[in-house]
């Protein structure tokens, strides 16, 4: 049986399910010290002075750094763009001169335990001279609005159009035009491990090793080594176990270079373990936009142009090394979607505010783009009397039209969009659910059933980086495989596995490629000391790019080990198979050799190999699938509003996927139901609030509120596996797909419940409220 494609149980679940799993928080060096970090009370203002001679003084302080103090030690973080327009800008480690987003760190204490740090900040006197806050990204782009940044000279710090054809031409021809002003409200990332680091400086051999919780550490390695001076070859990051990152912990923070840079001016290691509140006020936040979209279709229902300007709230930094573009040029570039869209034209910019800085989420941008454009097919569909499903189906590009260059420029090398939205429909028995919502209209019941297709790209090559104008390279990765003299398999990437389940995947791609047994193959991931050059895990990127050159090298090893067998058992190469851990000649099942040995002659010297092999049993390959490759899916929700309250219940949930060849079904399954899981409570709950004075009203858990399983239904997932043509292995990435469609689904949901009162969903989360004001815009009950 092949292993790619097994449901093979995950390995790792077994140290987490039992509690041995280690995470930077259960890490403890010797004579390491505590970092706590005073945060900005004011969401914009001028630093007068910072006075930290009484927390100096406290027991168990063993220092307390400004900005200032740790400018000379650290340079600040500055997200470099190719992007024409683009304003960078500076982060610094600790704030200097002046606080642009509540929270931002001003000082720094480190102490014998987190108690004594925690407690000496309170003796720590800082004086502002409070600014004009930039709350909206209106009040940032007028004309007389007080700068973010002076250096940028504007709010606004980048912008960008995309255009195909005449949009404005067509949508004034066009006998049908529907559109709208859709908002998108702020969201977190909500990670079961709060952001955490720790670094150790050895002065001796003047190297230094960060441990992170994060998704990059081999993006972290190489920016941190230009910041604080450093060799690239004297700096070590590794990320250990990582309790989720959604693209949150894919950035680079300022508490990261701080704590390295306190490391060292100590000589001791130091620690930094952030609680709840500092995550949501300081870790990049997502999906903060404004987006005025227009759909023009024929009389047919085929559509003529789309038309959007989006607007997004950056907030007050852009971050390294995705920078302020990471949103808002996505939501562009995917507006069209699955479908053909002869004329079009999207706009975007990022402005900056006195908010946390935006950085990408799950999905990113795609489940914005995905509303828009969902909520608008379903708005034509309503205006020309055409079934939802039936307009799609008029629109989608079918498997003739492939590969298809969006009128962005992506390129989509395949798909199975026609054939996912279909079985979509039948799977959610569609028509049974239009007999039931006209049953439960005349019964005064307001039950919905939305659909949303997408389309997304997935481990993206070189030919373009994972986020518009990024000055950095992302479309490789490396694998390195080893064969011991004991016949075990270790296999090491830079990629930084935070739940998507790495070490079975991959194990199981080395296994099937080398002819290796699963349980002899070790999969090491995380750590830049330990593997080849790579950046980390983002973007879904892993199965495909990592995947990809875990064959390379496998397939080399195995090339090797079977010329080695063919000379010890004297037959030619091409009469032998390696498989489960055993090189057989063809038609003698007798004449065996177990990689084990196979193994043991590779180290033993030239005496024992083919004449000018070299010695060893282990292989390097790189991989870039250069464009990337198209993964898409169909997402059905059905609905019930609740008239006396406002609440929406999800009742049934279908997702058809298409994610090219599966390595693990049940992981598969796993990202499907999670992903959606977040989408749901995108549509429904979670939303970051600020007040006009820029400070965080959605602090805790108990403000902001993620889906738990009584709001999330048993998600139904078929597997389309259609292999796609341009990566190795045929493989395609699926870890966002279940958070891009989910939003547009439940809103299309809770549109076509309440179509009959005339309502249309235009802004996300659908909260009770919201839905009332929407449903009884006089204070008038439903019934």
């Amino acid at each position: 049986m092949s292993l790619i494609g097994a449901p093979v149980r995950r390995v790792e679940d077994a140290r987490f399910l039992t509690g041995r799993g280690r995470y930077v928080a259960d890490m403890t060096l010797s004579r390491m010290l505590h970092v706590a970090f005073l945060r900005s009370p004011y969401a914009h203002a001028r630093i007068v002075s910072i006075d930290t001679r009484r927390a100096r003084e406290l027991p168990g302080v063993a220092a307390c750094v400004t900005g200032d103090e740790l400018a000379p030690c650290a340079r600040p973080i500055r997200a470099e763009s190719k992007m024409a327009g683009y304003r960078a800008t500076e982060f610094p480690a600790l704030a200097r001169g002046k606080v642009r987003f509540a929270g931002e760190a001003v000082a720094a204490v480190l102490a014998e335990s987190r108690y004594a740090a925690e407690d000496a900040l309170e003796a720590i006197d800082v004086r502002y001279e409070t600014l004009p806050v930039i709350a909206t990204p209106e009040a940032a782009m007028a004309g007389d609005a007080t700068l973010v940044h002076e250096a940028a000279g504007s709010n606004v710090l980048l912008s960008r159009a995309f255009v195909q054809g005449d949009a404005e031409a067509a949508i004034a021809r066009a006998p049908v035009v529907v559109g709208g002003r859709f908002r998108f409200h702020r969201h977190a990332g909500v990670t079961l491990e709060n952001r955490a680091c720790l670094a150790d400086w050895d002065a001796g051999a003047r190297e230094l090793t960060l441990w992170s919780s994060t998704q990059v550490p081999g993006l972290l390695r190489e920016t941190l080594a230009e910041l604080l001076d450093l060799p690239a070859h004297r700096l070590r990051v590794v990320a250990p176990d990582v309790g989720g990152g959604f693209g949150v912990k894919s950035a680079l923070y300022p508490e990261e270079v701080a704590v390295c840079a306190l490391a060292r001016l100590a000589g001791r290691p130091a620690k930094w373990v952030g609680d709840r509140r500092e995550d949501l006020l300081t870790s990049t936040q997502a999906w903060d936009e404004t987006i005025e979209a227009e759909l023009a279709v024929h009389a047919d229902g085929t559509i003529s142009a789309l038309r959007a300007r989006v607007v997004a709230d950056v907030g007050a930094y852009s971050i390294h090394p995705w920078t302020a573009s990471i949103e808002v040029i996505q939501v562009i570039s995917f507006l069209p979607g699955p479908y053909r869209v002869p004329h079009y034209r999207g706009e975007g910019w990022g402005v900056a505010t006195n908010k946390a800085p935006m950085g990408p989420y799950r999905g990113v941008g795609r489940p914005v783009s995905t509303f828009v454009t969902e909520a608008l097919m379903d708005r034509a569909a309503r205006r020309l009397g055409i079934d939802p499903v039936e307009l799609r189906l008029r629109n989608l590009l079918r498997p003739d039209e492939l590969p298809y260059r969006s009128p962005s420029g992506v390129v989509w090398d395949s798909g199975s969009f026609v054939e996912s939205l279909e079985r979509a429909r039948d799977v959610a028995e569609y028509e049974r659910v239009r007999a039931e919502q006209r049953r439960g209209r005349d019964a005064g019941r307001y039950v919905g059933i939305g659909v949303a297709c997408y389309v997304e790209l997935t481990g993206v090559g070189s030919a373009i980086p994972a986020s518009p104008g990024a000055a950095i390279n992302t479309g490789t990765e490396g694998a390195t495989i080893r064969v011991d003299p004991g016949g075990t398999v270790t296999a090491s990437f830079g990629l930084a596995c935070h739940g998507q389940g790495h070490e079975t995947t991959l194990a199981q791609v080395v296994a099937e490629e080398l002819g290796a047994q699963l349980e002899n193959v070790r999969v090491i991931h995380g750590d830049t000391a330990a593997g080849p050059a790579g950046t980390g895990t983002y973007a879904s990127r892993s199965a495909v790019i990592g995947g990809g050159a875990a064959m390379l090298a496998a397939r080399a090893l195995r090339e090797k080990a079977l010329a080695i067998a063919a000379h010890l058992l004297e037959v030619a190469a091409g009469d032998l198979t390696l498989a489960d851990g055993r090189a057989s000649v063809r038609g003698a099942p007798d004449r065996t050799l177990t990689l084990r040995e196979i193994a043991r002659a590779a180290y033993a010297g030239a005496k024992r190999l083919p004449k000018g092999m070299e010695p060893g049993l282990e292989a390097t390959r790189f991989y870039d699938p250069y464009f990337g490759t198209a993964s898409n899916a169909t997402h059905v929700a059905v609905v019930e509003v609740d008239p006396e309250t406002c609440a929406v219940v999800v009742r049934r949930f279908v997702v058809v996927e298409d994610c090219g060849r599966i390595i693990n079904p049940l992981i598969v399954e796993g990202q499907a139901i999670g992903g959606t899981a977040q989408g749901i409570g995108a549509a429904l709950l979670e939303e970051i609030v600020y007040g006009d004075d820029g400070q965080l009203l959605t602090g805790s858990l108990l403000d902001y509120l993620v889906p738990t399983a009584a709001e999330v239904p048993a998600i139904e997932v078929v597997h389309l596996e259609r292999p796609s043509p341009t990566t190795l292995g045929g493989f395609k990435g699926v870890g966002e797909g279940g958070t891009i469609g989910a939003p547009a689904a439940v809103a299309n949901a809770i549109a076509d419940a309440l179509a009959p009162l005339g309502v249309e969903i235009s802004e996300l989360p659908v909260t009770p409220e919201r839905l009332f004001r929407l449903i009884s815009p006089g204070g008038r009950p439903l019934r």
